[in-house]
């Protein structure tokens, strides 16, 4: 299942904004327009949706409260809605809808109460439709979603499982390489990668050798001198470790464990693993950090090959800034948003006709399109004055 359209309202940025999506999204904008903030109102959903530990009163006091969330430039409209249409592939029609709405009580204790859920199949026919009856006779019932609730999701259940299962990564290559030093604490969803290897770890044996060899292969082309990547266990505390072997001038090649693999490598690595392991939505925040600009130019067909030898293809969302990520010019500028702030809110602006037009007579999206998201008065910027 893949996000074929979204709307926002009074989501932090966005007063309001909607746009199309498809397999792959790569969402482009200046500094503080928005790019993690769209992001998030997917993370919110799957917050609200996990089964353990999720629901709607903890997903909005994660983020600081509602005050946090709901748009500045929301003065008369309280209310904050994220709405969905889901269908099984980009050209493929709509199966499902789903909008959640949702503001403060207003009186008392100022809970988060929901305003507007309703879920709509493919033919049109509306499952739910809240608040009804039974939310006005106790309005107990609307501190909490359907999503949240197993005996009143069971007829669109694949959505809360669609949501509870994204995932996001924005790899630190520092919490693998000095776990130890840091300690046990883990942050709920693993958000950084800090378990990323314990989760290689538990797949089944065949399919993570299956999936390293893949990832091997298309490591060389970024890491020419590594050979046999593998999962090893340290015989004398049992935890896992990622270990390669690289070959140098030396006549015996020296293993390496992830301690030692640059943080280029490690991001790549976490990157490809998420590419095969799942087949919900994958939000990557900026993969471009820590890499040469020459393998940077690669991620996109990277990412391709990827989905391709998956057995699933994930939809990827993916935060950008890169130029040389997005001189691929195998790029489809239809999976180009760019974010505009504006005195009105940010709004997602797909690409134009004109743009499209660019790209079709040879340009790039970085030469086409990236432009537009310099910021203004740029020129400006310095530390001396002239």
């Amino acid at each position: 299942m893949m996000i074929k359209r979204l709307y926002l309202k009074n989501w932090k940025n966005f007063k309001k904004a909607e746009v199309n999506l498809r397999d792959r999204v790569y969402i482009i904008g200046p500094n503080a327009s928005g790019k993690s903030n769209l992001l998030d109102a997917l993370r919110f959903l799957r917050d609200v949706a996990k089964p353990e530990g999720g629901g709607l009163q903890r997903a909005v006091k994660d983020r600081s409260g509602l005050t946090k969330l709901r748009c500045l430039l929301a003065r008369k409209d309280p209310e904050v809605l994220i709405q969905l249409d889901l269908a099984e592939k980009a050209d493929s029609e709509v199966s499902w809808r789903y909008t959640l709405g949702f503001k403060s009580e207003g009186t008392g204790a100022q809970r988060v109460i929901v305003s507007s859920e309703k879920v709509e199949d493919a033919h049109g026919n509306v499952l739910v439709d809240r608040p009804n009856d039974e939310d006005k006779s106790d309005k107990e019932r609307l501190t909490q979603t359907y999503l949240e609730q197993i005996n009143a999701n069971h007829a669109f259940r694949e959505i809360a499982e669609f949501f509870s299962s994204i995932t996001y990564l924005h790899l630190v290559p520092q919490l693998l390489k000095y776990s130890e030093q840091i300690g046990n604490y883990r942050l709920e969803s693993d958000p950084f990668g800090q378990s990323f290897i314990e989760r290689i770890a538990k797949s089944p044996s065949n399919t993570r050798d299956a999936r390293l060899r893949k990832i091997e292969g298309a490591l060389r082309t970024c890491v020419p001198n590594m050979r046999q990547l593998q999962l090893k266990k340290d015989q004398e505390t049992g935890k896992p470790h990622l270990e390669a072997l690289y070959e140098h001038w030396r006549p015996d090649a020296g293993w390496q464990r992830e301690d030692q693999f640059s943080d280029g490598t490690l991001r790549l690595l976490g990157i490809m693993w998420s590419l095969l392991d799942g087949n919900s939505l994958l939000l990557l925040e900026e993969p471009e950090l820590s890499l040469h600009e020459e393998i940077i130019r690669r991620i996109h067909p990277l990412i391709w090959q990827m989905q391709r030898q998956a057995k699933y293809r994930r939809q990827v969302f993916i935060t950008t800034h890169s130029e040389a990520l997005l001189q691929d010019k195998s790029i489809d500028p239809r999976e180009v948003i760019r974010l505009e702030p504006t005195q009105d809110g940010t709004l997602i602006v797909e690409t134009s006709e004109e743009d499209k037009k660019l790209v079709e007579a040879g340009y790039s999206i970085a030469e086409a399109i990236l432009p537009k998201t310099k910021p203004k008065n740029i020129n400006q910027l310095t530390l001396f004055p002239l």
